[in-house]
């Protein structure tokens, strides 16, 4: 078979540029914006999960220790009732220090002084 060129020559494309796809490049932003909004909103929702259970655990720990606190006032309260009372004061300075109540010879009244 006979060419109708006279000088077949190879074809060469070394100045074939490819040009870049801008709908492909779009649609890539496209995902990637989409991707990153759904793990960013996820990113959210998980620390403000965590900051609520941190709170709420920090609310058990001090309504707890409250409740310790509110104990040992009442406990304090009765331990100083107790310890003014005035029969264990004269039970305990007539029995530890010796003391017996004053006769009324000894006693001396405001006014006698004046």
């Amino acid at each position: 078979m006979k060419t109708p060129y006279a000088v077949r020559r190879a074809v060469t494309n070394s100045y074939l540029v490819r040009e870049r796809a801008s709908r492909r490049l779009h649609e890539l932003a496209t995902v990637l914006l989409a991707v990153g909004c759904l793990g960013g909103g996820l990113l959210a929702y998980t620390w403000v999960h965590s900051e609520q259970l941190r709170a709420g655990y920090r609310i058990d720990e001090l309504e707890r220790r409250s409740e310790d606190l509110e104990r040992l006032e009442r406990q304090l309260l009765l331990e100083a009732s107790y310890l003014a009372s005035p029969q264990r004061i004269e039970r305990r300075a007539t029995a530890e220090l010796g003391m017996r109540p004053l006769a009324v010879e000894q006693v001396l009244f405001w006014e006698e002084l004046r």
